[in-house]
């Protein structure tokens, strides 16, 4: 019999065959609890599935006809849509993050606390509480009273400022040596300069963390949706998918392959950006 080993955190760890049959089936159950629900939506997209409660992990009978009868109901114009939403709404969110951002860590200024404060405070309110007054501003917009409820832009406009992003890009941006800030001020260079041409790009790292997280809050977003839709046209893919599971004559197979189509987007924005994100969050851990 092998003699147990101390781990990292100094327990000891047993060696048998026993121990690994049980160590095996542990990770095993764990890898079903997290990675079944995905597989079984991926095996749904591509079976004939009527009934909720026939839905299975093991593939039978591919076929592609859930994705053709999504795209009868659709749900191709619900994804130019999101992307649509999510395509703008990102490069919205991006300037402003890192033009605030830069503001709040490289310049002082009356009220800067209160600032810093107000965008806090917004992290930890619920959107249900932000939905009543955010769909009244979104009916008449302040000072050029324009009336956004109905339109895709009314969806965009309010994920311009994010928090999350603005922290982000402030902390990053706080860590760069003001000694490259004054020696291009001897240079001559003027603000815009030096936040474009040194500050910018030593936060390509958390331009990754913002880009990706932004992508997929807003991707998900469904309230948002919920509040400024007023018909079918300007529906977004997770607001189409509420209309299709309620809707008797879609099949379960038909709501799974709009689900997986809804998925997809996030998984490849994760995977093309992985090197910036992973990158990203590791310097924000070493910088801490």
């Amino acid at each position: 019999m092998s003699a147990p080993t101390e781990t990292a955190l100094g327990l000891t760890e047993s060696r048998s065959a026993g121990s690994r049959v049980l160590k095996a089936l542990t990770y095993a159950l764990v890898l079903l609890l997290f990675a079944g629900p995905l597989l079984a939506l991926l095996v749904g997209a591509f079976n004939h599935v009527k009934d909720p409660t026939q839905l299975s992990i093991i593939p039978s009978g591919a076929t592609l006809d859930n994705f053709r009868v999504a795209f009868d109901e659709g749900v191709l114009k619900y994804l130019m849509n999101s992307f649509f939403v999510v395509g703008f709404g990102l490069l919205l969110q991006v300037a402003v993050s890192v033009l605030a951002g830069y503001a709040l860590a490289r310049k002082v200024f009356p009220g800067m606390t209160v600032v810093f404060v107000a965008i806090l405070a917004t992290l930890m309110l619920p959107e249900e509480i932000l939905a009543i007054p955010l769909s009244l501003i979104l009916a008449d917009l302040p000072v050029v009273h324009f009336n956004l409820i109905g339109t895709l832009a009314g969806m965009i406009v309010p994920l311009g400022a994010w928090a999350f992003s603005i922290l982000v890009m402030t902390e990053f941006m706080k860590d760069v040596p003001r000694e490259l800030e004054e020696a291009a001020r001897i240079d001559g260079a003027g603000d815009l300069r030096i936040f474009a041409q040194i500050i910018l790009p030593m936060c390509k790292p958390a331009l990754g963390v913002i880009g990706v997280f932004g992508f997929t809050m807003i991707w998900d977003q469904y309230l948002l949706p919920l509040l400024v839709a007023t018909n079918s046209s300007s529906y977004t893919l997770p607001l189409a998918l509420r209309t299709l599971r309620i809707d008797p004559a879609v099949t379960p197979g038909v709501v799974m392959a709009a689900s997986l189509l809804a998925l997809l987007p996030s998984v490849v924005v994760f995977l093309f950006f992985q090197r910036s994100f992973v990158h990203g969050l590791t310097s924000g851990a070493l910088k801490g």
